[in-house]
């Protein structure tokens, strides 16, 4: 989730094609056309949450983290890689569904335009047919920002600082040894086999139990305990995921 320089050598974050800096120069007539679609969502079974998004996404979707050095949180809307199973066949997200700020935001984000440098600039991924020129609202009005720019570049800041919230909670996670590899089992009683998921991680229930006092005091105090306990209670939700998925596999056979 972190914010990526334009001229990375490393890939570019889920759903980005491309990272153009806006601007007045370069875009002097361009607009923002009305997003009909979310079809760029339909290849990832799992988006990126922030920690901000834990109370209302926990209602709908299983909060796991991610493998790796640095794990992020992931809303899981899928169980099969490359199945987003909240999207109709017209790239439609499910209606009353949470859609994560992450969708949201693109196709834009703040991003380094230098390795170097310590300001970040409002881009956007010029591959996805929405930012075009002589359509939709104006992003400029002569050189000035119009207030469809002044919005999209307010979401993309609290975004970011939501990032940082979230790293410093990863960070506290990982000093605090909580997470555990994770592994799912359900069994249905017209299947032969259970279903075994892996590949994520989870809190040990049981070394949240065994925290010090003060510890546990502490994650009370600053709201960490709170974002644990609604990612716990929304893994809950594997199950009827996976009710979902073995729904549409029946429907596609």
């Amino acid at each position: 989730m972190a914010s990526t320089p334009v001229n990375a050598a490393q890939s570019l974050p889920l759903f980005y094609g491309s990272l153009v800096p806006l601007s007045s120069q370069l875009h002097p007539t361009h607009g923002l056309k009305a997003r009909e679609s979310l079809a760029f969502t339909s290849g990832t079974h799992a988006v990126p949450l922030t920690v901000d998004e834990f109370p209302v996404a926990q209602r709908h979707y299983p909060i796991v983290f991610g493998l790796g050095e640095s794990p992020a949180p992931l809303a899981l809307i899928g169980l099969q890689e490359g199945q987003n199973l909240y999207l109709d066949a017209d790239g439609k997200w499910e209606q009353n569904a949470y859609i994560p700020a992450f969708v949201r935001r693109y196709p834009f984000m703040l991003a380094r335009l230098a390795p170097e440098s310590q300001e970040l600039s409002l881009c956007f991924d010029d591959s996805a047919g929405v930012v075009v020129a002589g359509e939709g609202d104006p992003l400029f009005a002569g050189t000035e920002p119009t207030e469809t720019t002044k919005n999209i570049l307010q979401f993309c800041e609290q975004f970011e600082q939501a990032v940082m919230r979230t790293r410093n909670f990863m960070e506290e996670m990982e000093k605090l040894e909580l997470l555990i590899d994770g592994e799912v089992t359900i069994q249905r009683p017209d299947l032969p086999q259970p279903a075994v998921y892996r590949g994520f991680r989870m809190v040990s229930e049981e070394k949240l139990q065994n925290l010090r006092g003060d510890q546990a005091r502490k994650m009370v105090q600053n709201g960490m305990m709170g974002l644990v306990y609604a990612h716990l209670f929304s893994l809950g939700l594997i199950s009827p995921l996976f009710e979902r998925q073995f729904q549409a596999s029946t429907a596609a056979a």
